[in-house]
Order: C-alpha cells, then structure tokens, then sequence
C-alpha cells in the first residue's frame, strides 16, 4: 500500500516556474533586508573575524590592505557573506516548501529534522572553526615566520582564507546528514560502512591535510571531529534502517489483510 503525496493539487510546469521564481525572490529579498542591516556594522564585523589573527601577532604589527579598494570591499564581501549564512534557514525553507508537494510523507518525516540539522552543523562547523582551530592556527603560523619577516597579512587574502576555511568546516560537519542520505537511500549499509571505519579515519585525515594549512595541529582539528561525526552519523544511521523497516513490516502485514 503506497503513501500519498500532500493535499496539494497537480500543477503545470509554468505554475511550478512562477512558484520557483517567487521563492527565488524572497530569498533573494532575505539576503538583501539582513545585509541593509548588517552593512553598517561591516567594519566591526571584520574586526571580530580578523581578531583570532589580530591576537595572534607580534607586537606592533598590523594588518595591511594592499588594494586600493581593499578597506571597502573586504568588509562588503565579509558582510554579504555573512548575510547568506544568517539568512539560510529562510532560504533552505523556501527550498522546503518548493518541494515539499512532490514528496511522499515518510520522506517529509525525514527531511525535516534532516534540513534543521544541516544548518545546525553548519554553524557548529564555523564556530569550531572560529573558536579552536583559528586561534591555534595563527598562533602556530605566527611564530613560524623567519626572522627578520614581519607578519603583516593582507586584508583581503585574509578574508579569503579564513572564509575557505569556515566553508571546509561547515561542509565536514554535515558529515552525519550524508551518512543518513546513503542509508535511507540503500545506496549503502551502516554495516559496511562499520567494516571501512579504518579507510575512514584514513580518510579523514586526508581531508584534513588537504583542506587545512600544512600543520599538524590543524589537520588533526578536522580530523577528530568528522571521525566522530561518522560515529554519530552511523548512529542516526542505525535509527533511519530500523524505522524503514519497522514501516516496511506494517505495510506487508496492512497488505496481508
């Protein structure tokens, strides 16, 4: 006995065009009201990303724009960008209530707590970022520097790095929600998953060398949290494969009847 999808009726492909250029646009219109709010606070805000290397340098050092435009754009950029990440939940809802119609309830079921925990993780992955890795990155690259190099950082470069950064973390961190997406989707099994956990922890460093400045401090701080992920991951995992086939039996038993 199939599910139903929602109450919604059919709709034409130009319905559904219209509905996804209206969503675009209060998307777009979310970016755009949290940015007007944040634009005056851009320089205070650079100053709060830029403190964990501010804390970090030598004495009488400072940083520097080389850009002729360098002290407008580098706090423009950091805000827009800010505004995008504050304004996700709104938009992964837009997304959400797009779709929604066309999918079968047990799949609503999962993919609420499933959007929620993605952004969740997200921000969890730059706050770990901004709060342990950052400080004892720069700390480390600081004191690094040859003798008679005065660290003095661009700006710019540095809005780049550490923004690359906050992505590479955030996207690590929804490494639970992709272990569920394979399981719920029988494209694998938390049991084989269980059996690679070794290339996994392999793995994990890999990434973490390839996503993080060549320190071992570093790479080790993205390592430990996504082999823990992929534990908790295997977990909610566990719980996804049992409902299906908890479901899966009452299905066969309504049909039976």
């Amino acid at each position: 006995m199939s599910e139903e999808y929602g109450d919604d009726a059919p709709q034409t492909l130009i319905s559904h065009l219209l509905e996804l250029r209206d969503r675009l646009l209060k998307a777009v219109i979310a970016v755009l009201v949290v940015f007007l709010c944040l634009f005056y606070f851009s320089r205070e805000l650079y100053t709060l990303v830029a403190r964990p290397l501010m804390d970090a340098m030598p004495v009488g050092t400072q940083m520097i724009a080389t850009g002729v435009a360098s002290p407008f754009l580098a706090p423009f950029k950091l805000t827009l960008y800010l505004s995008i990440f504050a304004a996700m939940p709104f938009i992964l809802h837009q997304a959400w209530a797009f779709v929604a119609p066309g999918l079968y309830k047990h799949e609503k079921r999962l993919a609420v707590p499933l959007l929620a925990s993605s952004v969740l993780l997200f921000y969890a992955g730059a706050a770990f970022a901004y709060f342990v890795v950052f400080p004892l990155m720069f700390q480390f690259f600081t004191t690094v520097a040859p003798e008679g190099v005065a660290v003095t950082t661009d700006i710019s470069s540095y809005l780049d790095f550490v923004l690359a950064l906050f992505l590479a973390f955030g996207v690590a961190f929804e490494l639970p929600i992709a272990i569920v997406l394979l399981v719920a989707t029988g494209i694998t099994t938390v049991e084989k998953l269980s059996a690679s956990r070794a290339y996994v922890v392999v793995g994990c460093f890999v990434i973490g060398m390839l996503l993080t400045p060549p320190d071992i401090v570093s790479q080790t701080l993205l390592a430990v949290p996504m082999w823990l992920l992929f534990e908790i991951g295997l977990i909610f995992g566990r719980l996804v494969r049992r409902q299906q086939v908890e479901r899966q039996e009452q299905e066969d038993a309504g049909d039976q009847d």
